[in-house]
């Protein structure tokens, strides 16, 4: 399989871009060396392969709930840059 210059053409109305008659050989090129590249994978002996949505095991890696403390009210508006009445006080979003 191999993409021509109208292939390039074509994908590049679909994107709605304008490419010069230089860039569409240039990316067809390209396409080219990609798919020339992606087809030595037909040539790998797979039959023993498990088929695999990832290469690495994917685990959860959070944390599990735990009910624990909340931090005290004077240490949570430390770095606060505004506040009032033990609350954040932030700028009227609404008028």
């Amino acid at each position: 399989m191999s993409i021509t210059s109208n292939d390039v053409e074509h994908v590049a109305k679909l994107a709605r871009l304008e490419l010069s008659d230089a860039e569409k050989e240039q990316f067809t090129g390209q396409l080219n060396a990609i798919l020339k590249y992606a087809e030595k994978l037909n040539g790998l002996d797979t039959d023993d392969v498990e088929a695999t949505s990832h290469v690495l095991p994917i685990v959860n890696v959070m944390r599990p709930d735990e009910q624990r403390d909340s931090l005290p009210i004077e240490k949570v508006l430390l770095n606060a840059p505004d506040e009032e009445d033990g609350q954040f006080k932030v700028p009227a979003v609404l008028e």
